[in-house]
């Protein structure tokens, strides 16, 4: 059922897991051809009617990639894909109609008829499996272990590509997100708003630190930089449920809250100002760290430069107010 160890990978821990896949920020990003082209090549070398790049999300598989079958997405719970990252091998089945853990699948029962599946897991470099490099079959097939080194060798390539990808969205200074991601999930928030029956609702906060330059004035720009550290580790620490936290330029951070359910902005916003009146910083002569917020919710059908454009006023506001304040857009 499974041949050679690929690598030590971490499958006990689906906190980390999946902390793993959101820091790659590749879920619901649109097609891109490096992955079409290594589906394309994958199911031509492989002979298979199907072929995906498949991401384990929370509750659902997600298709960075897929070819020969037109799916966004399934349930986490009917995924083939979802058992190959319980183990540091590939995953073999050869007839599912035969394999007790997939012979009532709905996928096998019903459409598209999965018979035969072959993945590699994708394997992080500390060991966090995020999904797997797939081929499907319809009917009944052998995999000899030449296909599975092939589709581990391709496996490799899908997981520098994502690291590549990861890295060019990373702030170097403080390990956050950067501009590029930001933008991208402004869009991709609206986007869900838009699409989403339930109507949640996204929303925007802008973080400034208070007296940065003076900081930078008084202590040097070594300091300056040490600050910024720390407020972003703090954002990190905060673990914001269905956000983005990113550095958006200078001292200033955004907060993209995908919906309002279960993580209010104004709650997380203050939270976020607890954290920081809660520390202090040595360099600086033990003082504390402020900042003001500006928040605004996305109103369903605006321009996003003007959902931005509200957040930013707001900000403005409260620093104006004196700062240290958390002001919500009208």
């Amino acid at each position: 059922m499974t041949l050679g160890l690929i690598k030590s990978a971490k499958t006990d821990d689906e906190f980390g897991r999946q902390r793993a896949l959101e820091s790659m920020h590749i879920l619901d990003t649109p097609k891109e051809a490096e992955f079409e082209r290594i589906t394309t090549l994958v199911k031509s070398v492989l002979a298979a009617p199907i072929a995906a790049v498949s991401l384990i999300d929370n509750n659902r598989q997600w298709f960075k990639s897929i070819q020969g079958l037109d799916v966004e997405e399934t349930p986490r719970d009917v995924a083939f894909c979802d058992h190959t990252i319980r183990q540091n091998q590939c995953l073999k089945v050869e007839d599912a109609t035969k394999d007790p853990r997939f012979a009532e699948n709905p996928l096998v029962t019903g459409e598209p008829g999965i018979r035969a599946y072959l993945g590699a897991p994708l394997i992080t470099e500390d060991g966090y499996m995020l999904g797997a490099l797939c081929v499907i079959d319809y009917v009944p097939r052998e995999f000899s272990e030449q296909h599975e080194d092939i589709l581990r060798s391709f496996a490799d390539i899908v997981m520098s590509e994502l690291e590549l990808k990861r890295t060019a969205s990373i702030d170097d200074l403080t390990g956050l997100s950067n501009r590029r991601v930001f933008t991208d999930a402004l869009n991709h928030a609206v986007e869900i708003s838009r699409n989403d029956d339930d109507q949640r609702v996204p929303s925007l906060i802008f973080i400034d630190i208070d007296h940065f330059k003076s900081i930078n004035d008084n202590f040097g720009h070594e300091t300056g930089d040490l600050v910024l550290k720390v407020v972003a580790s703090k954002l990190k620490s905060a673990e914001i449920p269905n956000s983005v936290s990113c550095r958006v330029g200078g001292e200033e951070f955004g907060v993209v809250l995908t919906h309002d359910a279960g993580a209010d902005a104004l709650t997380v916003s203050k939270s976020i100002q607890a954290l920081l009146s809660d520390m202090s910083i040595a360099e600086i002569g033990g003082a504390n760290v402020t900042a003001s917020f500006g928040v605004a919710r996305y109103n369903g059908s605006q321009p996003i430069n003007e959902w931005r454009d509200a957040a930013d006023k707001a900000l403005y506001l409260a620093k104006r107010n004196g700062r240290n304040q958390i002001v919500l857009a009208d």
